[in-house]
């Protein structure tokens, strides 16, 4: 019984064994068609080596959570404090824009093609985006998924059919004149104001604001349909790429 106690005291005063911390990648890339944990994360250490999907085409798109499952299993814990839902993944290469060529690619070629059917205004998401094969890819076609995903559809996109850059364009979600929420948020303070946007605005792009009772112009960074926000989170979200906007 004596030995038994002291066992669980031993066991009771060990710490759970806890992952090794790591930070996601702010532009992940690949350049061997395998895309493992050291891609993904700062500090992986030997983890690194551990594979975590191929990527076939110019880009990938993966599940946020099915990668903080694998983190895990190799010893890394990774908080995801942004919520991310999906992370893309590109070529080392070949960096985010559209294919250099200016005739129709034609023969069995790999494109990129919508995954389902997008209605006008719709912002492109990472999982709407698929690689295929098709006889020809238009002369504008995007050589990497990023260059797509967050923009919005300018008219409506059939599924299947392979991305062309003249569908979409930056989405607007303040225009000139509307009266929007301004938010400031940083240690625990939480500071709400109405304010008339003196520009139309896309996701992530800097615009004045009137404060509506004082009449004073800040500037503050657009955060969504009639959102905008000022300070640390200002900051954070101009720092991340279209992309990332996307994501979360």
């Amino acid at each position: 019984m004596k030995r038994l106690l002291i066992a669980a005291a031993v066991l009771l005063a060990t710490p759970a064994l806890a992952g090794q911390p790591v930070m996601l990648r702010a532009d992940p890339v690949d350049s061997d068609g395998i895309i493992t944990l050291s891609d993904l994360f700062d500090g992986a250490g030997a983890a690194g080596k551990t594979p975590v999907a191929a990527k076939p085409g110019a880009s990938a798109v993966l599940d946020a959570a099915a990668v903080q499952g694998i983190a895990r299993r190799a010893g890394l814990e990774w908080a995801n404090a942004e919520g991310f839902r999906r992370i893309v993944v590109r070529a080392a290469a070949s960096g985010p824009g559209l294919a250099s060529t200016t005739v129709a690619a034609r023969g069995n070629v790999e494109v990129l093609t919508y995954a389902r059917s997008l209605s006008a205004g719709e912002i492109v998401q990472p999982q709407d985006l698929v690689w295929g094969k098709a006889a020809a890819a238009p002369a504008d076609a995007p050589n990497d998924a990023e260059a797509i995903i967050g923009l919005a559809a300018k008219r409506p996109l059939r599924a299947g059919a392979a991305v062309s850059a003249r569908d979409v364009s930056a989405p607007q979600v303040i225009k000139s004149g509307d009266l929007i929420t301004v938010t400031y948020e940083d240690g625990g303070i939480s500071l709400v104001l109405q304010g008339k946007a003196m520009s139309a605005a896309s996701l992530g792009d800097t615009l004045a604001v009137q404060n509506v009772t004082s009449k004073k112009v800040i500037q503050a960074v657009a955060s969504g349909p009639g959102q905008a926000v000022v300070g640390p989170a200002a900051d954070q979200l101009k720092a991340l790429p279209r992309t990332q906007y996307a994501l979360r």
